[in-house]
């Protein structure tokens, strides 16, 4: 018996499920459907801890309380326009044959208050976003002026004004975008740029944010190895672990990458006991979730934590482990490279954005058309596919060959084709279901 095993061989998993478990694996046996896998996974979590981030590490980050305005923005009456403010009375005869000429008795650059009343006969020359006079109630754009555009030179002292203008022209009123009180952001937001700009305006330096997701990453596999070591027979690179960690900092959450461990129980109990260690708020395994001899993480799990469901009714992807170990949940996916991406995406992605507290999180579908017949074996199936426009038509066909192993034809999709669940064929012209990935 190998040691590199611990003493378990294929023979021993008995030793590794009691007997008294069997009864529910004959149950787990049966493969669910992709959204009671799903389903279960987001029953099981619940969203982690809060905590104050500074708005500059807040680009992505989940709202945990809502962002409320203070104040009324615009705070004060400001310009849209270079001009000069007017009252409009002043101007109200105004025409290109007979214009109207005012004094200009201040400049008004943005940032600056106001140091003089205007009076009947008399202008300011402004800037954009430079506070208003209260004196008047309007600002006339230097298109409308005898000048050509407003410059640093010293102040003219008069100017003509070629239009009338009415109440209010390019004057920007208090309040007009925000309101004080106004719930600007709600929780279960995850921020973009726009946001962040909106927070800045209303003077917002921190947020209550959820905590990002730690999540660790287990590669088992005795054939796997690191790139850049020479590759030996029967070895293979270990792929996975980088497009999972991809994945993982491409939904802004943190990864802990724990390295590769071999065919051995002990080993793979080893780094889930490190994940703990780490404090993970996830554990993702690769491989071992499937009937193999030396596929031990599902039976681990249902000796050591809890086995919720191991097989889905999907292509590729059906060999997919959810459970727990120490209330850590844990996701096994399996050891394909396709396999492994797409069950990420259709079940790890909800999984992190529900722990985000992401309430806005949906996947991007799109229809198109296939221009070419696809045959599928009655389970829900994700297809790769190039997806282009043609003639404001969005159409699709496969990328190739379609093995799980196959990770280049994943490398030329832009998007996965879904046919759903009880679908075998679907001809060409078929309108279809579009996940794009780009």
């Amino acid at each position: 018996m190998s040691s590199r095993h611990n003493g378990y061989a294929p023979d021993d998993l008995n030793d590794i499920i009691p007997r008294t478990q069997f009864w529910r694996m004959m149950v787990l046996n049966d493969p669910i459907s992709v959204e009671d896998a799903r389903a279960k996974i987001l029953l099981s979590l619940i969203p982690l801890s809060t905590e104050r981030v500074n708005l500059d590490d807040a680009y992505q980050r989940v709202l945990a309380k809502d962002i409320v305005s203070s104040f009324d923005f615009p705070i004060y009456r400001t310009s849209s326009m270079d001009g000069y403010a007017v009252r409009r009375v002043d101007i109200r005869t105004a025409s290109h044959d007979h214009p109207v000429q005012l004094d200009v008795i201040e400049e008004i650059p943005a940032g600056i208050q106001p140091q003089k009343e205007i009076l009947p006969g008399q202008c300011a020359r402004i800037m954009t976003g430079a506070l208003v006079p209260n004196s008047a109630d309007a600002v006339v754009p230097v298109e409308w002026t005898g000048a050509e555009v407003i410059t640093g030179d010293d102040l003219v002292n008069q100017v003509d004004i070629y239009q009338p203008a009415p109440e209010g022209a390019f004057i920007r009123p208090t309040g007009q975008d925000i309101k004080a009180g106004e719930t600007l952001v709600q929780t279960g937001t995850a921020l973009e740029p726009h946001h962040l700009a909106l927070l800045a305006t209303v003077g917002t330096n921190e947020i209550t944010a959820y905590r990002v997701p730690r999540v660790a990453i287990i590669s088992s596999g005795s054939e796997l190895i690191t790139p850049g070591q020479p590759l030996q027979p029967g070895k293979i690179y270990n792929a996975n672990a980088y497009g999972i960690k991809g994945l993982v900092n491409k939904y802004h959450c943190e990864p802990l990458d724990l390295g590769i461990a071999t065919d051995d129980p002990g080993e793979i109990l080893s780094c889930f006991d490190r994940a703990v260690a780490f404090q993970a708020d996830l554990i993702i395994s690769s491989a071992g979730v499937s009937v193999g001899g030396f596929d031990f993480i599902r039976p681990l799990l249902e000796q050591h934590g809890t086995l919720e469901f191991w097989r889905v009714n999907m292509r590729p992807g059906k060999p997919l482990a959810y459970g727990s170990y120490r209330s850590i949940p844990v996701v096994g996916l399996p050891g394909n490279p396709v396999s492994a991406f797409i069950d990420f995406l259709v079940f790890v992605v909800p999984a992190l954005e529900h722990l985000k507290g992401n309430k806005g999180y949906k996947r991007a579908y799109q229809r198109g058309t296939l221009t070419e017949t696809v045959e599928s074996d009655g389970r829900e199936s994700y297809f790769r596919v190039v997806s282009w426009i043609d003639d404001g038509q969005l159409k699709c066909k496969l990328t190739g060959h379609q093995g799980s192993g196959n990770i280049y034809s994943l490398v030329q999709a832009n998007a996965l084709l879904i046919v759903p669940s009880g679908v075998k064929s679907l001809p060409a012209g078929s309108n279809v279901e579009l996940w794009m990935l780009e």
